[in-house]
């Protein structure tokens, strides 16, 4: 069991990598990002939430109603 553990932590500890400031160019490429074009997203999102009569919960805190 415990060299399951043990090779679990180390798959799960091998994809943490420091990135040095001079290959953060890299990683800011168009290509690298998660969405493509920003406005074609931001697009879906507003089709998403008007059709579903809400908003919010995609970001990294919020939503809910937001009623206080």
């Amino acid at each position: 069991m415990r060299l399951v553990l043990l090779l679990l932590a180390s798959l799960v500890l091998a994809g943490c990598e420091t990135v040095q400031p001079w290959e953060r160019g890299t990683l800011a490429r168009d290509d690298m990002q998660w969405q493509t074009d920003v406005m074609e997203d931001r697009l879906r999102n507003h089709i998403h939430y008007s059709k579903e009569a809400s908003s919010g919960g995609s970001g990294a805190a919020g939503g809910g109603c937001g009623c206080n």
